[in-house]
């Protein structure tokens, strides 16, 4: 499952879609996260509808991934905006996204929230602790630089490239530990 919210950065959900070979994926794109969108990349939904099999309202608590009997690999929030961080780190499960986030920790299943947010307040470095310890993966939107980018489009891939190998993909990161040899 990908979830999209309002935070900044749209063009890092829209290029993991593309880039995600997972046979399966689900889309939920919050009210905001729609917004976003198409601020920021000219798209809509129905632009991301060849990339998923399906996509969700947020809205739809009656949605399969609200219960923990539907399974599911996992759910990446890209971008994560601090509001749907501290939603689910506090346990608050009032839309799609937010009680998948919530079955996913319950049921140890794997968590990338890809936070899209700086400066972190104190109140913010606390809820992505209380995520952490609970099984997420918290990982701010933090492009690398080994490659040596030169367009936004290769900042976003390598950012996404990660994202993929901690879901198990082979990838073609710019710096590997075999270069340490």
């Amino acid at each position: 499952i990908i979830g999209i919210t309002g935070a900044s950065g749209a063009i890092f959900g829209v290029d993991f879609l593309r880039r995600c070979p997972a046979e399966e994926k689900y889309l939920i794109l919050t009210k905001w996260g729609r917004y976003v969108l198409k601020e920021e990349t000219g798209l809509t939904e129905h632009h991301l509808a060849e990339h998923v099999k399906k996509s969700f309202s947020d809205d739809d608590l009656s949605a399969p991934f609200s219960s923990g009997s539907t399974p599911f690999d996992a759910l990446v929030i890209l971008p994560c905006s601090v509001s749907t961080m501290a939603k689910i780190a506090c346990g608050l499960a009032d839309t799609l996204l937010t009680r998948a986030a919530g079955v996913a920790l319950k049921e140890r299943r794997k968590l990338i929230v890809c936070l899209r947010e700086t400066p972190l307040s104190a109140i913010h470095l606390e809820q992505a602790a209380k995520l952490s310890q609970a099984g997420a993966i918290v990982m701010p939107i933090s492009p690398p630089f080994y490659h040596r980018p030169q367009t936004i489009d290769e900042l976003v891939e390598q950012f996404n490239a990660k994202v993929l190998s901690l879901l198990g993909f082979e990838t073609a990161l710019a710096w590997k530990p075999e270069a340490l040899k």
